[in-house]
């Protein structure tokens, strides 16, 4: 068993990075399993260096080790751009991808289901001399063709799943117009050759892994044996808690409380503990149980976290 926390170094840990970190560690643990830390710092815009290194302190802080990866420069997605070249280009020769020009305007207009897919591209039917002429004046993002093909999978909290790829997701982006590798390809890409075997990240990423499964087809790789969508740590009145909370980051966080007791909050949220209690990482790994976690999002209110 050999599971991975992947986090985006794009600012400061919060409880939610959190609650998921320490259900893939438990998880990986209880199981006598491995873990792989790998920082996702695909877009170089936001991601820096010195928010990775913090994050490493961080976990360490709470207990939370990791047999491969944090440091190791392999194990990070900027260093990485030459697998997801192979993959794309593997792709390319499947002729599963096409050079997309419509700008982020249209991409919203023309996508129900988000703005980055849309069943009904009009890229995917351009001709190659209209290709070279667009090209001219707009570098292309491209997009990888999916099938009308329903893809289904039994998520290990959320119970079977399923889409069909050109009806509920349409083709994606794999590829930003600078170079940029987009989240899909390489996550699938990395999963594959790190050996993961088990995926446990936010419930807010379930509807990108029948597209992921399937570019695990295409590609001829082997995809993780289980996946685990994980409830969401939401406020009370539903908002999802993200970095900007600055109060429930880690800087705060450890500020107000000491490890012990963090980690109690986070497994009593988790439903491995009926109150708070102050308890270690350890204790926590051999008692582990994902049949008492929540399967959907789980309110924070202030009196959980009271200030010391």
């Amino acid at each position: 068993m050999k599971g991975r926390f992947a986090p985006s170094p794009s600012g400061r840990m919060h409880l939610g990075n959190l609650f998921s970190a320490l259900l893939a560690w438990l998880s990986a643990r209880h199981e006598g399993g491995a873990l792989v830390l790998r920082i996702e710092d695909l877009d170089p815009d936001r991601c820096k260096p010195e928010y990775a290194h913090r994050l490493m302190e961080d976990l360490r802080w709470l207990g939370l080790d990791w047999d491969e990866g944090g440091e190791d420069p392999a194990c990070w997605q900027s260093n990485r751009g030459h697998l997801y070249e192979a993959a794309f280009e593997k792709l390319k020769c499947k002729n599963l991808v096409y050079p997309c020009f419509c700008t982020r305007h249209q991409r919203l207009s023309e996508a129900p289901h988000g703005p980055d897919t849309s069943p009904s591209c009009p890229c995917a039917a351009l001709t190659p001399e209209e290709v070279a002429l667009r090209t001219l004046t707009r570098p292309p993002n491209w997009k990888v063709k999916v099938p009308q093909k329903a893809v289904s999978f039994p998520d290990g909290l959320q119970g079977v799943y399923s889409e069909n790829l050109a009806l509920d997701c349409g083709d994606f982006p794999i590829r930003r117009w600078d170079g940029a590798w987009a989240y899909q390809l390489a996550v699938v890409v990395d999963d594959a050759a790190m050996g993961i075997t088990e995926v446990v990240r936010g419930r807010d990423l379930l509807s990108s892994t029948p597209r992921q499964l399937w570019l695990y087809e295409a590609l001829g790789l082997t995809p993780p044996a289980r996946f685990c969508h994980v409830p969401l740590l939401v406020a009370p009145d539903g908002r999802r808690l993200a970095k900007r909370d600055a109060d429930l980051d880690m800087g705060a966080l450890r500020q107000r409380f000491r490890p012990e007791a963090l980690l109690g909050i986070l497994a009593h949220l988790a439903g491995q503990q009926p109150t708070p209690a102050p308890v270690s990482a350890t204790e926590l790994a051999q008692t582990f149980d994902w049949s008492k976690v929540p399967r959907t999002d789980i309110p924070v209110s202030a009196d959980l976290l009271p200030r010391e």
